[in-house]
């Protein structure tokens, strides 16, 4: 009877109550995966590690380097680029297509007589060629009309790779008419504002 009559009268004595409980303290592990988050995870600023940005004067460039710029920026340069790149492209996706294709190396002469690899591998390596050349002329073609209009236009947007796809579909389709061409413009200009809205 003693002690809890003397439990309520040493609350009462105390003049600041009973200490209340601090959530930050009771959970020290979410606490300190809130400061790892903020360190090394994603709401962690990225900084530009720039020369100029840290206050550091930005050295000049040499001759070379500025005309090795100059030549990357160029649009012989990037049509070579897009040429290459479509080339290697083209091979790529015609062997595969070779490879998935169950008619490759069978004769329509003599169809029941079964091909030889040599046959194979030779009707994959022209099927890879032909894609090639056709990807590296449309990806020249594409690149070296983007970069045109880009330069006229003095501006970098969407517009140009909508406008330089309407010319190279147009141009393509037009050796077999004006409707293919026309489909041509419309479908490439279609696709390459699809591409440049899933870029930017």
């Amino acid at each position: 009877m003693a002690a809890s009559a003397s439990a309520p009268n040493a609350a009462s004595s105390d003049p600041q109550g009973p200490i209340p409980s601090n959530p930050a303290m009771d959970s020290p592990t979410i606490q300190y995966s809130m400061i790892l988050e903020h360190l090394i995870g994603d709401k962690k600023s990225v900084k530009e590690l720039n020369p100029t940005v840290m206050g550091l004067p930005s050295p000049p460039k040499s001759d070379e380097q500025k005309m090795i710029e100059k030549g990357m920026e160029s649009c012989a340069f990037k049509t070579v680029l897009a040429c290459v790149g479509g080339f290697v492209l083209g091979g790529a996706f015609g062997v595969f297509t070779a490879g998935i294709d169950t008619n490759v190396g069978f004769d329509p002469k003599d169809p029941l007589r079964t091909p030889t690899a040599r046959e194979v591998l030779k009707d994959m390596g022209q099927r890879g060629m032909s894609y090639a050349k056709n990807f590296a002329i449309v990806g020249a073609m594409f690149s070296c009309t983007e970069c045109i209009i880009e330069s006229h236009r003095g501006t970098s947007d969407w517009k140009n790779g909508v406008y330089s796809g309407c010319v190279t579909g147009g141009a393509i389709g037009f050796r077999a008419g004006l409707k293919a061409g026309v489909l041509g413009c419309g479908g490439f200009a279609a696709f390459s504002a699809a591409i440049e809205y899933y870029l930017r």
